[in-house]
C-alpha cells in the first residue's frame, strides 16, 4: 500500500511540473506582447524635435565639428614648427 501511495505522490508532483512548465510556455508570449504593448506607450510620450530644431541641432553640432578640426589643425601645425626649430638648433 505504501508503494502506491509513493507512486501517486510522483505522479501527481510530476503532473504539477507539466502543469507549471505549460503556464510557463503560455507565459513566454504574454511577456513578450506586453513589452510591445508597453513600447508602444512609451513612443507615444516621446516628444519629437521638429525640423527646424533638427537644423539648428545639426548645424550647431557642424560648427563644433570644424571649429574644433581648425583648432587641432593649428595646434598640430604649430607644434610641427616648433620642433623643427629646436632640432634645427641643436
Amino acid at each position: 500500500m505504501a508503494k502506491k501511495d509513493k507512486e501517486n505522490t510522483a505522479s501527481e508532483v510530476s503532473e504539477k511540473k507539466d502543469k507549471k512548465e505549460k503556464k510557463s510556455e503560455k507565459k513566454q508570449p504574454n511577456k513578450v506582447a506586453k513589452w510591445f504593448k508597453d513600447l508602444k506607450i512609451e513612443f507615444k510620450k516621446v516628444v519629437w524635435p521638429t525640423k527646424k530644431t533638427v537644423i539648428n541641432n545639426t548645424s550647431v553640432v557642424l560648427a563644433v565639428v570644424v571649429a574644433s578640426a581648425v583648432l587641432v589643425g593649428l595646434l598640430d601645425t604649430g607644434f610641427l614648427n616648433l620642433m623643427r626649430l629646436i632640432y634645427q638648433q641643436g
